[in-house]
């Protein structure tokens, strides 16, 4: 029996009174990342089976906006740190157009799970607190507070009547905040509070003292009691957690001790899932751990993703990794399975996972040839091969509508996993530099990519394709040679996807230039064009660890000495360059950020490092998400400025550091155990691990994980008069991209701030 039934049948046979009533809970503080679905995938796929046996079923899913912002994610965090605090729905939105911070990340995620097929009512704790629905349960704890407070001591350990603690906080009147108050006693109508200036870690209360109504919305129970207070409320049944919360004196503990002895509603039957991980990794909104939900749906279809959750028993942990492996092709091959058991009424927990995974209505019980996704991936990565007719003759046989459909979808998420998630050897991408195979080329193929330029002002893709078969017709060549060109001149291969949409995902202009410079290439040069890079050896100043290069192959670092800067808080030419440059990069989204092949490298690099790229940023990726999330660039001093505008555009990572305060030679090398590093902008030490990449001098690492952040004693400022520069390259960021953001970096500095070239060079 598939587990979702078996949990109905638990329930059926635990005597919950009917209806039952399925509930679960999110705070929408933030954008829920991907494992926030689970809990809600979880009551849904129980609540679908109930409701198959013929029970009378109930599902309500409170997003709870009446609670306090206790953290902040970290792109929000300078934006909305003033409103820690203050309830998530009378702070204001940090983007236009929602009413409220709870409604911009409530809606978000609504969407999300009505995309998934979710089928519950949603509720808003702000609203039931203020239409009077928890007047009751407010009473009923502050009447029963020395109960709760024996609960909270014995189950848990908390001592929380020493502080004078009530089970309630209220909104300040004056300050309007709920997370800083105190509420210490209760005369049977109103409660005494104080908004206390340091109750709080993450937020300041006014001081403000006062007496007020606990009731109507003017105050909230606390999480732990506000739980089961919904159970009563609601009249909930079911309702589970995450197993942490159901861990031998947590949370769920003392729900199940309050709903006997200060509600007196029976404990509503558990659920207790398991985590969702990525990299062996729990997720975390507050701090920016894991691919957002809304990016499952962008990365999978809508029943496919829901099988992500369906297929794994709630007890057991889920691991998925789409970025840079299989997992998206191996979790299709697995949705193929479950359908081909649906359909053909075979195994019944395989039939049943598809059943249960489907958005929508349910296909026939009718033979169907389903595409496979990764076939999709392998026949759209060769342009001369129409997608259609492939499958069609796999299959021996026309596909059907409804095939087509599939495949129609399978071939827009192939396109998706090919740009972005897709391994290295399997993915697509326009190389920085001019590839050295251009010297291969024929003069056939130089004729054709020059001959085919003019048709790239066509902007539909079926229409390109076809004149690109076209000219291939009309100069004689034959289409595969003639392709094997096209794709040769941008990413270096010889296939790729479909021709025609893979050169528009680019600007014309790009691709235009390209292709002219692929086309002036002398045959059998095997040099292309800048390909050539300055290398150079300077040990008494910087070297590579031997581990560092035999861990990482790819790896090459700009390095170099200006003498003589003349550095200024701010420069009024260098803010109009830098306002030109967000202007140009204005059209980019997060998507874009994403599927560059540097951001990528960066990214491998991280996790190969143990660090989760979610949290630490790569420099370039930081800089470029301030400019899409709609944030001015920091103004630092003109060094700093000068030469972030070359990481933007050229998303590789730069350092600057003051000359005088490196203690020569420096070296790239994985920390050492316990090293730490006091970085800008902290008040503590920071310590590294064994496997994260770092600059050392002689005093220690004077920066962190590839120039995410530098050390304060190395800063640069006003008073530097040398600088020294480091510049990151790892991966598909080539040597020559780490020579032109260097020369570039160089450029700009002694732009706006003077100094004089001592030497510059790559190192690998």
């Amino acid at each position: 029996m598939f587990w979702a039934d078996k949990i109905a049948e638990k329930i059926r046979e635990s005597g919950a009174h009917t209806p039952y009533w399925v509930d679960d809970m999110f705070t929408p503080s933030g954008f829920a990342h991907i494992g926030s679905l689970r809990g809600p995938l979880v009551h849904d796929i129980v609540y679908r089976a109930l409701k198959d046996t013929g029970s009378k079923t109930k599902f309500t899913y409170v997003f709870n906006d009446f609670d306090s912002i206790d953290g902040l994610p970290p792109e929000l965090y300078e934006k909305s740190k003033k409103y820690l605090g203050f309830p998530l729905r009378t702070a204001p939105s940090p983007m236009d157009g929602y009413a409220s911070f709870a409604e911009y990340f409530t809606k978000d995620f609504q969407k999300v799970l009505l995309d998934l097929g979710f089928g519950g009512t949603f509720l808003s704790s702000y609203d039931m607190y203020h239409e009077g629905k928890f007047d009751g349960v407010i009473k009923e704890a502050l009447e029963n507070s020395e109960k709760i407070l024996d609960i909270y001591q014995k189950v848990s350990g908390s001592k929380k009547r020493e502080s004078g603690w009530l089970p309630l906080q209220v909104i300040c009147e004056k300050c309007g905040k709920l997370g800083t108050t105190r509420v210490h006693d209760f005369d049977g109508k109103t409660v005494g509070y104080t908004c206390e200036p340091a109750m709080v870690t993450w937020a300041s209360g006014c001081g403000h003292t006062g007496r007020i109504l606990p009731f109507g919305g003017n105050g909230k129970l606390p999480w732990k009691v506000d739980w089961p207070a919904h159970w009563k409320v609601l009249g909930v049944t079911i309702e589970g957690a995450g197993k942490d919360h159901s861990s031998a004196g947590g949370s769920r503990d003392i729900a199940k001790e309050l709903c006997k002895d200060v509600f007196h509603i029976p404990d509503p039957f558990n659920l207790p899932y398991e985590f969702f991980l990525i990299g062996g990794k729990k997720m975390s909104s507050s701090k920016g751990l894991g691919l957002k939900g809304r990016d499952l749906t962008a990365l999978l279809p809508p029943s496919v993703g829901r099988f992500l959750f369906t297929r794994t028993d709630y007890k057991q942990a889920i691991e998925f990794d789409p970025m840079s492996t299989m997992a998206i092709p191996d979790l299709f091959d697995e949705f193929d399975r479950c359908f081909t058991a649906y359909v053909a009424d075979g195994d019944e927990s395989l039939a049943r996972a598809f059943e249960l995974s489907v958005v929508g209505k349910l296909p026939e019980k009718v033979s169907v040839f389903l595409p496979r996704f990764r076939d999709a991936a392998r026949i759209m990565e060769e342009a001369t091969k129409d997608v259609t007719l492939e499958f069609a003759a796999i299959k021996r046989a026309p596909l059907t509508p409804f095939e087509q459909s599939i495949l129609k979808e399978r071939v827009k998420y192939a396109t998706v996993w090919l740009q972005t998630y897709a391994p290295d050897h399997v993915k697509f991408v326009m190389t920085k530099d001019l590839p050295a195979c251009v010297a291969d080329f024929s003069e056939k193929q130089r004729e054709y990519i020059k001959k085919i330029i003019p048709a790239l002002s066509e902007t539909d893709p079926e229409k390109l394709q076809l004149e690109l078969y076209e000219m291939s017709k009309t100069l004689g060549i034959p289409a595969k040679e003639a392709f094997a060109a096209l794709y040769g001149a941008i990413s270096g291969k010889s296939f790729g996807p479909k021709a025609a949409w893979f050169l528009l995902q680019y600007p014309r202009d790009e691709v235009v230039r390209r292709l002219k410079e692929a086309s002036m290439v002398a045959v059998g040069s095997h040099e292309g064009s800048k390909n050539q890079t300055s290398t150079i050896q300077k040990p008494d100043f910087f070297t590579i660890d031997p581990k560092v290069k035999e861990a990482f192959p790819s790896i090459s670092i700009g390095i170099a000495l200006i003498r003589g800067v003349l550095i200024k808080k701010s420069d009024d030419a260098l803010e109009k360059e830098k306002a030109s440059l967000l202007n140009d990069l204005s059209k980019m989204t997060t998507d874009d950020i994403s599927a560059s092949s540097e951001i990528v490298s960066y990214r491998k690099l991280y996790k190969q490092m143990g660090i989760d790229w979610h949290s630490r940023r790569p420099s370039p990726e930081a800089l470029l998400r301030r400019v899409v999330l709609g944030k001015s660039l920091y103004t630092v001093n003109t060094c700093v400025d000068a030469y972030n505008l070359a990481v933007m555009r050229h998303k590789v990572s730069v350092g600057a550091f003051d000359f005088a305060s490196v203690q020569f030679p420096t070296v790239l090398r994985f920390a050492g155990a316990g090293d730490g590093i006091l970085l800008l902008g902290d008040d503590k030490v920071t310590l590294y691990t064994e496997k994260e990449l770092a600059y050392y001098d002689k005093n220690g690492g004077y920066n962190i994980d590839f120039n995410y952040r530098d050390a304060k004693r190395t800063m640069v400022t006003e008073k530097t008069s040398d600088a020294w520069i480091n510049v990151d390259g790892i991966f598909d960021i080539s040597t020559r991209q780490v020579e032109e953001t260097l020369e570039e970096s160089v450029a700009l500095i002694q732009k706006y701030c003077g100094g004089s070239l001592e030497f510059s060079g790559i190192v690998t």
